[in-house]
């Protein structure tokens, strides 16, 4: 599968440095919504692989990333481009929603 688990330890490499853009997932593992995303996330990724690094960072794990982001709501999925966030949705989404972020 070609989706990363990032955590505050690896954020600045995976995320804010990345040469492509980057659609990160904050997700729980209590939350179901989060649950019926995961799959969704994980084809975006298949399809687009190469073109765009997803990220999927578990906010219970890592608290200070989703302060840092103003996520408080799950699942919130966060574009970014060069460092910068630059797109969000929250909640359930199909993958044309994902899609349209970019």
């Amino acid at each position: 599968m070609s989706v990363f688990t990032v955590t505050s330890g690896n954020f600045e490499t995976e995320v804010l440095s990345s040469s492509l853009p980057v659609l990160v997932d904050f997700w729980a593992p209590w939350c179901a919504p989060c649950r019926m995303l995961s799959p969704v996330i994980a084809e975006f990724a298949d399809e687009h692989q190469g073109s765009i690094k997803v990220c999927k960072i578990n906010i219970d794990e890592n608290p200070a990333l989703a302060e840092r982001y103003a996520v408080d709501t799950v699942p919130t999925v966060i574009i970014f481009k060069n460092g910068t966030a630059t797109n969000r949705t929250v909640g359930y989404c199909p993958k044309t929603s994902l899609e349209a972020l970019l």
